[in-house]
């Protein structure tokens, strides 16, 4: 989940917009989370599929 679509239980404003402290935070914990975090969904899917064809590959390769 990217952070851009929480909302922030501290004052109600998206985490994005980092208005308080806590969102700052979680923001900042959301960005170091993950190296895939800032990926849109369709690039993971794309990536997904690059490795499930290269895997496939070399199990044919090996056969």
């Amino acid at each position: 989940m990217t952070y851009d679509r929480l909302v922030c239980a501290n004052c109600a404003a998206p985490v994005s917009e980092g208005r308080c402290p806590v969102c700052r935070a979680s923001r900042e914990r959301l960005q170091q989370e993950s190296p895939f975090a800032g990926l849109n969904p369709m690039a993971l899917v794309a990536l997904l599929a690059v490795l499930i064809a290269a895997v496939a590959l070399l199990a044919h390769q090996t056969v």
